[in-house]
């Protein structure tokens, strides 16, 4: 029996989920099917007699119209992929399989809308590239651009910023994109540091947009999309994506999708601050936050290298401070480690950015001189330190003087490794003390039976 007793012949194409477009040899439309509009957005009369190619998205005009030639020319292509623009702007991907008609003189296709499938594997994809940054990213800004780099192949975005929240100080910090400071105040900048506290502030997704001040300046919208970084712990910062277009800007998928981003995101985050805070466990003192003595022993050998290779100096500095115990025994545990934290800051003071203090035990810091053309730099430093720390400080409103005693030595003159530097520098400091206290003393000037260290 006839299937067109059942339904009209002319009806069974327009029942078909997939479309089928018929596209003459200039490249029009001249044959449309009804799915063509659930799935480009277009009435079949607003497709008749278009160009083809203005469907097309820009990215993949040439790649389709290089397909298109190949079909003209009698190649079959079942499993060709490309992205058109809907009505409405947003992007569709199609997966087409489609071949040329002699006798018609027309291209005939089938149009398979795979968007879902291009955006769950678009989705997997971001999971496992997030995933594997967050395991091999040397610190958060290079977490940051690998994320970038996954963010544009996911979403129309021409800005990209990170903002993280600091609820201990309730400050927001930018870092990335690495803004200089003459920048900050830009309109641009302006807008991410808005939105970012608003999103953190209300803990949702947020979608802003500048038309007004576009239409002002005659310039393209701007929309900004704003998500917050989610943990387990609370909010921890936000991502912002800014776009130009004409469209709605960033519609509800693509939300979803920088949603869904921004968790595994914050997650690897969170596993890039833990790693930090182990690796700054290990190699700073956390009452001084000064570098630790392991630390201090790496820089030291680098620069004995380094001074090797360029014939250069290295000087090391060891200071102890005169009768702290009785500072602590005194005053109390928490005032000498109020003391030790002024001390750090007053040595660092005293410093250039390439030398190195660290706190070496107790009460006794080491500092790593470099980059200097005379031994008297090294006494100058140690005397600049002394009279630094000759001043006053202020413990709990009651005020403390805490003096020095510095051992200086010198490479290659005093020593030629890092534990003979070290010794010699610790002898000479030694030396200080045994003569007062509050002093610098050369290891040139210690005699080679070693003195022991006098009771504070």
């Amino acid at each position: 029996m006839p299937l067109s007793r059942y339904v009209p012949t002319e009806n069974l194409v327009d029942l078909l989920l997939d479309a089928i477009c018929v596209v003459d040899k200039s490249g029009r439309f001249v044959f449309v099917s009804a799915a063509c509009q659930r799935i480009f957005g277009y009435r079949a009369d607003e497709m008749i007699g278009k160009p083809m190619i203005d469907m097309v998205h820009p990215d993949d005009r040439v790649k389709t119209l290089q397909a298109a030639a190949e079909i003209m020319e009698g190649v079959h292509k079942p499993h060709f992929e490309n992205r058109y623009l809907r009505k409405d702007g947003q992007t569709v991907h199609i997966l087409w399989s489609a071949r040329w008609s002699d006798n018609d003189q027309v291209r005939i296709a089938v149009a398979h809308d795979i968007t879902a499938r291009k955006r769950s594997e678009a989705i997997q994809a971001a999971l496992y590239g997030i995933a594997e940054v967050a395991h091999s990213a040397k610190d958060l800004l290079a977490l940051f651009q690998q994320v970038h780099l996954i963010i544009d192949e996911l979403l129309p975005a021409i800005n990209f910023s990170v903002a993280l929240y600091d609820e201990q100080h309730d400050a927001l910090t930018f870092p990335y994109p690495a803004i200089p400071n003459e920048q900050r105040h830009d309109a641009a900048h302006l807008h991410v540091a808005t939105l970012s506290a608003e999103v953190i502030q209300t803990s949702k997704t947020l979608l802003r947009t500048s038309a007004t001040e576009a239409l002002a300046s005659n310039s393209p919208t701007q929309y900004w999309l704003g998500v917050p970084l989610q943990s387990h712990k609370g909010v921890i910062g936000a991502l912002i994506v800014r776009n130009t277009a004409l469209s709605d800007g960033y519609n509800g998928d693509e939300q979803e999708l920088l949603q869904f981003v921004s968790t595994q995101v914050a997650t690897a985050i969170e596993r890039q601050q833990m790693l930090n805070r182990l690796q700054f466990m290990a190699q700073y003192d956390p009452l001084t936050q000064l570098p630790n003595r392991e630390l201090l022993r790496d820089r030291l050998q680098t620069a004995l290298a380094r001074a090797r290779r360029e014939q250069s100096q290295v000087a090391v500095l060891f200071l102890d401070l005169d009768k702290f115990k009785q500072v602590n025994d005194t005053l109390g545990h928490a005032a000498g480690d109020l003391l030790l934290q002024g001390v750090a800051q007053r040595i660092q003071q005293c410093l250039r950015e390439v030398d190195t203090v660290a706190r070496f035990a107790g009460d006794e810091f080491v500092i790593l001189l470099e980059d200097f053309s005379s031994a008297e730099h090294a006494n100058a430093v140690a005397e600049k330190i002394r009279q630094s720390l000759n001043h006053p400080f202020d413990l709990h409103e009651q005020s403390q003087t805490i003096l020095p005693s510095i051992g200086i030595a010198l490479y290659p003159q005093h020593a030629l490794d890092e534990q003979q530097l070290l010794q010699h520098a610790d002898n000479a400091m030694y030396m200080a003390k045994q003569k007062g206290g509050n002093r610098a003393h050369s290891a040139l000037q210690v005699s080679e039976t070693h003195s022991k260290k006098p009771a504070d």
